[in-house]
């Protein structure tokens, strides 16, 4: 039996491994996932629709898990924020920074991704991938990343069947309700107890309803460049209810003093 080369021990120590990685001598972390090689493929899907050089731009890995994401955006000369919570996901990603020698280039830290409205820094790009469903707070979590992204959110999650679509009218009155059973109705399936084996899968919305969210945060879909995954930009056009009249419920939600700014709106 061919003995297990130092990389392979390594990997071995650090597991169980939910990103398969492949490593500089041909190792991978995990090589026999049951999503086939993940999320290699999801970032087949992504690639073609970012630049091939990143240099100078900013990037925010919210989720980072083993860093898999923070890995590619900093081979493409991005200067990386990884964050998550888990501290055996950040101590597999500091181990797979350090064998590509990306240390320089990519930043851990331990956070929730609600830790993020207390700073001011934004990013150039956000990716906010596999981490929408297991959020209790979902829709803050959004409306906390909508002003961390000056360009471009990539945005991925676990979804509903249906990909329908309604177009939402202006207003409905009391007795409407019965819209909200068509098909294309924006939903959310919550789940009391457990998905997967999974206690911390909480969310799983239709596509429409991942659309209508991100509009009312302040972004546009410019793009689905693969199964479950979107790419939206900022609209200057149409801010986030957060911008506007939702204000005081947002800064009082992550924390923040909010009687003065309410109080100017209502001067």
């Amino acid at each position: 039996m061919t003995e297990p080369s130092v990389i392979q021990k390594q990997i071995d120590r650090l597991g169980p491994w939910f990103h398969n990685i492949h490593m500089p001598d041909g190792s991978q972390t995990a090589p026999d996932h049951f999503l086939g090689d993940f999320p290699g493929f999801k970032w087949d899907e992504l690639k073609t629709d970012l630049p091939g050089d990143l240099t100078g731009k900013t990037v925010l890995d919210v989720g980072c898990n083993a860093g898999f994401y923070s890995l590619k955006f900093a081979q493409l000369g991005a200067d990386v924020t990884a964050v998550d919570l888990d501290t055996n996901y950040l101590r597999q990603a500091k181990w797979v920074i350090g064998q590509f020698g990306l240390t320089d280039n990519i930043r851990l830290e331990q956070k929730q991704v609600y830790d993020l409205a207390k700073e001011e820094k934004t990013y150039d790009i956000v990716v906010f991938m596999g981490l929408f469903y297991h959020l209790r707070y979902p829709l803050l979590a959004l409306d906390i990343l909508s002003k961390k992204t000056k360009r471009l959110m990539i945005f991925q999650t676990l979804t509903m069947p249906g990909d329908g679509q309604e177009e939402p009218a202006d207003d409905y009155s009391l007795h409407d309700r019965g819209q909200l059973l068509e098909h294309g109705w924006p939903k959310m399936g919550f789940i009391e107890k457990k998905f997967n084996s999974d206690p911390t899968n909480w969310w799983f919305a239709n596509s429409s309803c991942i659309e209508a969210m991100l509009r009312t945060c302040g972004f546009k879909i410019t793009g689905k460049p693969g199964n479950e995954l979107f790419l939206a930009e900022p609209d200057p056009e149409r801010p986030g209810v957060t911008d506007t009249w939702d204000e005081s419920e947002y800064l009082s939600a992550v924390g923040r003093e909010w009687q003065h700014a309410y109080q100017r709106k209502i001067k």
